[in-house]
């Protein structure tokens, strides 16, 4: 029975992601598992073992031609295979398909949707829209997801954005600020001046003046800087709730 011949510079592999780099008029391939190229970019993935499917630089990663020691010597000034793959790990460029690359970015599209409609509501009712409605809005406003930006990150951009085309706020956090008496009125002064806090209610403890505020999440950290700073330990702070919504089944359609 004839055997069945293998050129020794081949490798075979399946299901793997593709970082591709030219370089010196070449082009040089590293073979990855999925979803660890951007763990490895972003720091959260430490095992080089994890991110690539072998420790090899290719020339064609689907063909399975691995590249000469010389052509990765006349090419990166190194034939150290590691120190190369986390090169091109680095610098490459990702390869995926044109169904993968719109599946990332729908999903992204959607998690954006659904974080502004976590922190947001309608200003007039108090209720948050439902993700279905912030999508509609986001796509009347052409809005162009940045694949290299996280949801977070642009979900404050299109909080921004859809502002001009329909009521939105952010949900305020409902907070219970106690104030030293000796401070009281002047902190009392400062807080009601960051912007959109909202004083509900205030009793006297003892020597404390107690408020009940809604403050816009953003400023959050100013009023807890204020509160620790201003009063030397004596005041204090606690978040009674993180979002203040109306509850019931009635949402803006």
């Amino acid at each position: 029975m004839p055997k069945i011949f293998t050129p020794t510079n081949q490798i075979r592999l399946t299901n793997v992601a593709v970082v591709r780099m030219k370089k010196g008029g070449k082009r040089f391939e590293i073979a990855c598992y999925k979803n660890k190229v951007l763990s490895w970019r972003s720091g959260t993935e430490k095992d080089l073992d994890e991110v690539l499917q072998t420790i090899a630089v290719f020339n064609n990663v689907s063909k399975g031609e691995v590249a000469k020691k010389e052509e990765l010597q006349k090419a990166f000034g190194k034939d150290d295979v590691t120190e190369i793959c986390k090169e091109i790990l680095a610098k490459g460029e990702l390869q995926v398909s044109e169904k993968e690359r719109q599946d990332q970015l729908d999903s992204m599209f959607k998690e954006i949707a659904t974080t502004v409609a976590d922190k947001c509501v309608n200003p007039e009712t108090k209720r948050p829209y439902p993700v279905s409605i912030i999508e509609k809005s986001m796509k009347d406003i052409h809005y162009s997801i940045k694949p290299h930006r996280n949801a977070k990150q642009q979900a404050l951009d299109v909080i921004r954005l859809l502002k001009d085309t329909i009521p939105l706020e952010r949900a305020k956090m409902r907070l219970k600020v106690a104030l030293p008496a000796k401070e009281a009125k002047r902190l009392k002064e400062r807080i009601a001046k960051l912007s959109s806090t909202v004083t509900e209610g205030e009793e006297w403890e003892g020597e404390r003046l107690i408020l009940t505020c809604l403050i816009d999440p953003g400023h959050f950290r100013e009023m807890d800087e204020i509160i620790r700073t201003e009063t030397k330990g004596a005041g204090a702070l606690e978040v009674l709730n993180l979002k203040e919504i109306k509850e019931g089944e009635e949402v803006l359609e």
